[in-house]
């Protein structure tokens, strides 16, 4: 079994290291909530009283935090971690940063004579929870394989995008759709609703027509068509507006720098900025629904 640093233990990053340990891994983990550290030192870990602290024999570093100014001061910072991290281990960054901060990181990593794969995950929490997570990897292909010693306890999927910043441009790729996806199943529910129809017949009746999507079927966004769901349980938990709307914002960074014409993207960065800005910015991202809401007069 694998000594593992995990760095970084939100909603996503706690259940992902959960699952570490439970296959048996030896897990140091540092985070700045004290409670995070504790609840998973009852589930097997030992809590490091700082990252350094964390990394120090380990054969793999994972983070798994908020942007891509944490990943940069984690690494790279007046206190970065890159000079301590035991030249045998490979690092892994499962946060969504930007691609160029992940070729950076990357780089920079290298002239201290380290290895690097950026893996952003897919799957939410019910997929961290679950050890469902697909990893979309950019980096080294030998170092992705390697690196499927405890990314395949974490995911049932391990896929290499490209090279260091591939595995981020394709998962910007994908959140972006998620979100275009969202709002548009949160459109047609409220306009079905809107029109006397029940959202779960009309869920029913669009999961056997050509409307069927993961948003609809998995994720619905209305209460209560759903059970386990964030829309059943008032929105809480899940992926936050706050962090869709940053990782569309880098979407439109990555299409701005290669030109790309993003239009859906960039209405949709829109009605999610609207969305957090009307206090919904700690709310699951499917609150959308919300969003559509019929203006009566």
């Amino acid at each position: 079994m694998a000594q593992v640093a995990f760095i970084g233990l939100g909603n996503m990053g706690g259940p992902m290291a959960a699952n570490l340990i439970k296959a048996n891994h030896q897990v140091s983990v540092f985070d700045l909530s004290e409670e995070a550290m504790q609840a998973l030192v009852k589930e097997g870990a030992t809590a490091a009283p700082s990252a350094a602290e964390a990394v120090k024999d380990a054969d793999f570093v994972i983070s798994m935090l908020p942007a891509s100014q944490h990943v940069e001061s984690l690494y790279l910072g007046d206190k970065g971690i890159a000079s301590v991290i035991p030249k045998k281990a490979l690092v892994i960054d499962s946060s969504t940063v930007s691609a160029d901060c992940a070729r950076d990181l990357a780089e920079q990593l290298n002239e201290h004579g380290l290895r690097f794969i950026d893996a952003p995950v897919s799957g939410g929490v019910a997929g961290a929870k679950s050890g469902t997570l697909t990893f979309i990897c950019g980096g080294d292909a030998a170092d992705i394989e390697e690196a499927k010693v405890v990314l395949g306890v974490m995911g049932k999927n391990v896929l290499r995008a490209g090279e260091h910043g591939a595995g981020q441009v394709a998962k910007i790729c994908n959140n972006m759709l998620l979100a275009v996806l969202m709002a548009g199943t949160s459109e047609a529910l409220q306009l079905g609703r809107a029109n006397g129809l029940d959202a779960k017949v009309l869920s029913d009746i669009m999961l056997q027509s050509s409307g069927r999507n993961w948003t609809l079927e998995v994720y619905n966004p209305c209460p209560d068509v759903l059970e386990n769901v964030p829309s059943s349980n008032q929105y809480e938990g899940g992926f936050l507006v706050d962090l869709m709307a940053k990782d569309l914002g880098l979407a439109m960074d990555t299409a701005g720098a290669a030109g790309a014409a993003t239009p859906m993207g960039e209405r949709v960065q829109q009605l999610y900025k609207e969305h957090s800005e009307a206090g919904y910015g700690k709310k699951d991202f499917s609150s959308i629904f919300n969003y559509f809401e019929p203006k009566r007069t």
